[in-house]
């Protein structure tokens, strides 16, 4: 029996976290009565605290 070449396994390990973290949030935001804050999210994020805070995009 011969392998088809064509039938690979795709793992992108980076797409994979991603989704977990978008799932970890989208589970404690479900469960959260009101809106998660910036530290709750960092939290779930692995961030732990931060000493400083990224400046939010202007909007056009």
């Amino acid at each position: 029996m011969t392998e088809d070449p064509l039938q690979v396994d795709l793992q992108d390990h980076d797409l994979l976290d991603e989704v977990q973290l978008t799932a970890a949030l989208m589970v404690a935001a479900n469960e959260c009565e009101g809106d998660l804050s910036d530290g709750e999210i960092d939290e779930l994020l692995g961030l732990g605290d931060r000493s400083f805070v990224l400046p939010r995009a202007e909007s056009a």
